[in-house]
Parts: C-alpha cells; sequence; structure tokens
C-alpha cells in the first residue's frame, strides 16, 4: 500500500478569530488528519493566535500586513510534501485533507490542484449559485489570461517542492497582489495545475459584498497580471501550453 502524503495545511488570519474557530474545528473532523496546522498571524489585534493555540495549530507571525506576505510566510514554514491552503472562512467538509492527498498522490505530473465552493452564509438557495458565477469567471478569465489554471486560496494545494523552486520568485512583498493567482502564474504553464470540481470548500460571501471590495479585487487582479505578464506575457504562456497538450495527444495516439 502505497503511503499517504503528509499534508501541512496553511491559513493565513488577521483579525478574523471566530471564522477561524470553525475553519480549525472543521479540521479537527478530518478523515485523514492533516500532519500540521500552521495559522499565520498577521499582525491580528484580536484572538486569532490564541484560537488557533487552543486548536493545536502551529502559529508562526508575519508582521508585515497583507496575504501575500503572510501566505508565503506559511509556506515557507510547512514541513508537509504537500501544503494546502485554506482562508480563515473556509468550511472544508470532513474528507478535504484526504481528497488533496489522493488528488496530488494520483497526479505525479501535477504539482498544484485547485478547487470549488459555495456561499455557506448566502441567502437561501443562493449559496451554490452565487459561487459558480464567482469562481467561473474567475477560472475562466484566470485561464484566459494565464494560458493554464490559476489557483483559488480558499481551497488549493501544491507540493513543497514546487514552492521551495519558486518561493523567491513570488511577488511576497507587494500586498496589492491576489497571492494564488500570482503562486500559479509564477510557477507557469509548464508546472502542471489542476482544477478539481470534487475539490470542494463552504466560504463565506463578505469577499462580495461591497463595490469598494470588488474594485479592489479586480485591480489586484490587473496588478497580478501585469508583474507576471512582464517575466512571461500571456502569449509565451499559451504557446507552453498548447505544445504541452500537442504532445500529450500524440502519446496518446
Amino acid at each position: 500500500m502505497s503511503r499517504v502524503a503528509e499534508v501541512s495545511v496553511v491559513i493565513p488570519v488577521r483579525d478574523d478569530a471566530e471564522a477561524l474557530r470553525t475553519c480549525l474545528a472543521a479540521l479537527a473532523r478530518q478523515t485523514v488528519r492533516p500532519h500540521e496546522v500552521v495559522v499565520v498571524d498577521n499582525a491580528s489585534t484580536d484572538s486569532s493566535a490564541a484560537v488557533a493555540r487552543a486548536h493545536g495549530a502551529r502559529v508562526v507571525v508575519e508582521p508585515d500586513v497583507g496575504i501575500p506576505a503572510a501566505a508565503a510566510t506559511g509556506y515557507d514554514a510547512a514541513v508537509g510534501q504537500v501544503v494546502a491552503r485554506l482562508d480563515a472562512d473556509s468550511v472544508p467538509p470532513e474528507d478535504w485533507v484526504e481528497r488533496v492527498a489522493a488528488a496530488l498522490g494520483g497526479r505525479p505530473g501535477t504539482v498544484a490542484v485547485t478547487g470549488v465552493g459555495a456561499f455557506h452564509d448566502a441567502p437561501p438557495g443562493l449559496s451554490h449559485l452565487l459561487a459558480a458565477l464567482y469562481l467561473g469567471s474567475y477560472y475562466v478569465l484566470g485561464l484566459a489570461a494565464a494560458g493554464h489554471h490559476v489557483l483559488w486560496g480558499s481551497c488549493m494545494a501544491f507540493r513543497r517542492e514546487a514552492w521551495t523552486e519558486v518561493s523567491g520568485r513570488v511577488h511576497r512583498g507587494d500586498p496589492e497582489v491576489h497571492d494564488d493567482m500570482d503562486l500559479a502564474l509564477v510557477l507557469g504553464p509548464g508546472a502542471g495545475i489542476a482544477l478539481l470540481p470534487t475539490l470542494r470548500v463552504g466560504v463565506s460571501v463578505r469577499s462580495l459584498r461591497g463595490g469598494r471590495q470588488l474594485r479592489r479585487r479586480f485591480a489586484r487582479a490587473h496588478r497580478t497580471l501585469a508583474l507576471n505578464w512582464a517575466d512571461v506575457p500571456p502569449w509565451r504562456r499559451w504557446a507552453v501550453t498548447l505544445e504541452a497538450s500537442g504532445a500529450q495527444r500524440r502519446r496518446t495516439q
């Protein structure tokens, strides 16, 4: 029987103790327990760090405010063969860690996987519809812009050796980038990123509330793409993707 990969779960948090409490309680009910849970305290002024410790998580501190810095610090600290990422408001089902381990264990050519979700606090009847519209747009537009799948920080995982290779190239010091999209773009089209509809979490609808919030998310997406297109423009990314796809078809003929 093959050995199940050790999964480190990284959760960046800033002043979100109650959501974090729910997330950590869900992780405690997993069918396959994570090797460790790393909570990155990103200059919180509430009880987030205390909540993390009370649930047995390892707390690391990142004083520079911003998800890119906090997430990268957590990935640096993780020791598992697979590094999984949740946000503080993510609520994973009981088999989430098991699915993460199986997804990468069964795909040797894949370095990262990303999933989907539903808004658990949306109005009745809208939780899945709103999430499908939001995430569907994110993934379709991200694919068009990157030439490959992008990652969603509320539900994703990657091999630790892949992080080691690119950790010095992500834009961790820029709080106005989307860290998940940035990591996918830095990994590049040859890395192998899989979108798995079976990898699911519940998330809060708060990310869609307010025009200011949405404008900020679009501005961050634009900045993330611009920074990475300067290194590898989209047509070169698509060329690598199409070449790899053609080679795969030829091997299966």
